[in-house]
């Protein structure tokens, strides 16, 4: 629609952390190149799920995919289309910041507030040759609603018999031992300030921040070093049509075992609360442009770009989205 009245010049969104630095890029560079700005509210992957909702926002995002019963609430369909691909590493504060290796049981047997020294046997079993303090461990979790919690605990409960039946797997957990932060960057900021800590983030909150992060053993018995290959790595599988798919503990041998897809979130019938064709429009173009363009700006920040089977998929689910019944032109 031609005029200044029917003209959308903003979008709105709320959700995830962990793809907010990615996300930031991408809307500067979307509202530089096409004059639409595109407000997104880093809240946790939980917040951006109750914002769409509650229809406050043009999109969710999350890292998480929907459950069935979150999708009932919606009241509607929701598409989710993927974003990027990223890695949640475990990053540390250990004097001298030596390059560790761990495996899942460890790694759980960590979060599961057994493991409490780092010169932990086991530790040392899998680090020859480190030295590592006789010093307590002091974990570091989500406090709020979280995707990246989601990733981290779904890995661990593929990983650990012990963590999947005492624990489970989900946006919020009851942690047995721990601290919280609010957001990868409240994890992130707890990390460094706190000696002997140990937290999950995204990767490339650790690389701004100079931070550590271990190497995990995967599913080949390999040690992967997390990066945009081995997270690119992991989503070499075959992907359903919805594309709502976990890649943690992907089977190949250069897999980094807890890479994900994030996920924005959009109802697939456009015309709902008062929203316009135009509105309808402007959202299906930010979208196609961050499959097209906006791929390229992934890399630079750590994230991996999607692979071309998702992006075929994710077109097929954009062009699926209606606007009072029929294809938005």
């Amino acid at each position: 629609p031609k005029g200044g009245s029917t003209t959308v010049k903003e979008l709105s969104g709320a959700g995830a952390t962990f793809p907010y630095p990615l996300y930031s890029k991408m809307f500067d560079t979307y509202a530089s190149t096409t004059g639409v700005r595109v407000n997104y509210n880093s809240i946790g992957s939980g917040g951006g799920i109750k914002a769409l909702t509650d229809k406050t926002v043009d999109f969710g995002a999350s890292d998480a995919f929907l459950t069935d019963q979150e999708e009932a609430a919606m009241g509607a369909p929701v598409l989710h289309i993927p974003t990027c691909i990223g890695a949640v590493v475990l990053s540390y504060n250990l004097d001298g910041n030596p390059a560790l290796k761990l495996d899942g049981t460890v790694t759980a047997n960590i979060f599961l507030g057994k493991v409490v020294k780092w010169n932990d046997p086991a530790i040392s079993a899998l680090n020859p040759g480190v030295s590592l303090p006789d010093l307590a461990i002091t974990v570091v979790h989500r406090s709020d609603g979280s995707g990246t919690t989601s990733i981290f605990t779904n890995y661990l409960a593929a990983v650990s018999p012990s963590w999947k039946s005492t624990v489970g797997a989900g946006k919020s957990v009851s942690w047995p031992t721990g601290i919280g932060g609010k957001g990868n960057d409240g994890v992130a900021g707890m990390i460094s300030q706190t000696k002997g800590s140990i937290g999950y983030i995204e990767l490339v909150y650790a690389v701004q921040s100079s931070m550590p992060f271990a190497s995990l053993k995967n599913t080949s018995g390999t040690f992967v070093t997390p990066s945009l290959a081995s997270s690119a790595a992991a989503a070499a599988v075959s992907l359903p049509d919805d594309l709502r798919v976990m890649i943690v503990n992907s089977p190949g041998k250069d897999a980094y075992p807890i890479s994900a897809f994030t996920w924005i979130l959009v109802y697939k019938e456009q015309n709902y609360v008062g929203r316009t064709l135009a509105q309808a429009q402007a959202l299906k173009k930010l979208l196609i442009w961050i499959l097209a363009d906006g791929q390229s700006i992934n890399e630079g920040l750590s994230y991996a770009k999607l692979p071309a089977p998702a992006v075929t998929k994710a077109l097929a689910l954009i062009n699926s989205m209606t606007y009072g019944g029929t294809t938005i032109p």
